[in-house]
């Protein structure tokens, strides 16, 4: 027990320690590596946006036919003499495309579309290395934020089909009469690109901010632009698949004209090929008309949910949104530049690539609605 205080003593005359507040409970052992995971995605997200583009170049150059085989591991190394390249050339002979559209090609234009193919393939294994390297390290060092290891295996599992679904799609353009990959395939193999793409960017948005800092933004959701977004997420994501949908067929390479299409606003002959599903697939002028559509609409709901985030509160949530707005009309106007000039590969790969950054700004506007940033009253953010 003390002893006796002066009732004359100060209080606070004695300086007692104070224990420093130690790290709530949500952060307790969630800490982990984020900031290191976050640069590791990082490097990931970049990798994929160079294999989107460079995918979108294999296929406007014509390439993805010329390597007839999947082999993961022994594909790695490209033909090393005069009789590899012989015995390459002579599998593309044996294909469709060859016979009936490339027949006569020397084979140092052969080893020109080739090369684009090996590039993209061999891109892939990259972005596989990269991914394993960077899992199993923080995983093998215990550095792996808590909660995190099912959702970055799931990426490496989303890759790995990803290198599936792309032999599925070459596979379909290698017999019968197939002088290109299948439409279909070509946009489910690119839609998958979006979602990892989509997936890693999110991750990378959480990771920004500790848990207990996302979870307090949680509060202030704006849950009416939060839903808004995720619809024009969802509709820009189904206009990225009809654009797959184009350039599988080369639609963009016909009815050149703007804002008709073959002189009417109905383009001729959408209605062809018998059965009539297929025509959603394989007619030029009906999935080009769509894909044009879809983009009209789009617009049209971006500019609503725009004018839905004037109202947000946040200043860093407006102009997110504005960002938004701002592509969306850019990506639309190459879009139409695109037509107009048939689809040289010079700009149909920007409007490609237009819309890896318009699907990014969504995704990070939707992220903004749903953790806002913190501000001060007078508007800044904190």
């Amino acid at each position: 027990m003390s002893g006796k205080r002066s009732i004359f003593e100060e209080v606070g005359t004695a300086k007692a320690e104070v224990a420093k507040p130690a790290g709530g409970v949500i952060d307790k052992g969630r800490g982990g590596a984020r900031g290191a995971v976050r640069v590791w995605l990082m490097i990931l997200f970049a990798l994929v946006m160079v294999m989107i583009a460079v995918g979108g170049l294999t296929r406007l150059t014509d390439s993805g036919l010329s390597i007839t085989e999947w082999r993961p591991v022994t594909g790695a190394l490209p033909p090393m003499d005069a009789a590899a390249w012989d015995s390459e050339f002579d599998k593309y002979k044996a294909i469709p495309e060859y016979q009936l559209q490339n027949r006569g090609m020397s084979l140092s234009e052969f080893q020109f579309i080739y090369w684009w193919e090996w590039g993209h393939r061999q891109l892939g294994r990259v972005i596989g290395l990269v991914w394993a390297l960077g899992f199993f390290g923080f995983l093998l060092t215990r550095k792996m934020p808590t909660g995190w290891a099912p959702r970055l295996l799931g990426l490496g599992a989303l890759g790995g089909l990803q290198g599936a679904v792309g032999w599925w799609m070459v596979s379909s353009g290698l017999t019968g009469t197939m002088l290109d990959v299948a439409s279909y395939r070509l946009a489910i193999h690119l839609g998958l690109a979006f979602v990892i793409l989509g997936l890693i960017a999110w991750y990378v948005f959480q990771l920004g901010q500790p848990e207990r800092v996302l979870m307090q933004a949680r509060r202030a959701r704006e849950a009416r632009l939060f839903g808004m977004s995720t619809g024009l997420m969802h509709f820009a994501f189904l206009q990225i698949l009809l654009g797959a949908l184009v350039a599988g067929i080369d639609a963009g390479r016909n009815y050149t004209d703007w804002p008709l299409m073959g002189g009417g606003f109905w383009p001729p002959t959408p209605f062809e090929i018998t059965p009539v599903w297929r025509n959603f697939f394989e007619n030029d002028a009906l999935v080009q008309f769509l894909h044009r559509m879809a983009g009209y609409l789009l617009l049209v709901y971006g500019l609503i949910v725009w004018r839905r985030s004037r109202k947000s509160p946040n200043t860093d949530t407006r102009f997110r949104f504005n960002a938004v707005l701002a592509m969306m009309l850019l990506q639309m106007v190459l879009g139409i530049v695109t037509v107009i000039y048939g689809a040289p590969w010079q700009i149909a790969i920007v409007h490609q690539v237009g819309a890896v950054i318009l699907w990014v700004l969504i995704l990070r506007a939707r992220f903004a609605a749903g953790y806002p940033a913190s501000q001060s009253i007078r508007g800044s953010v904190a």
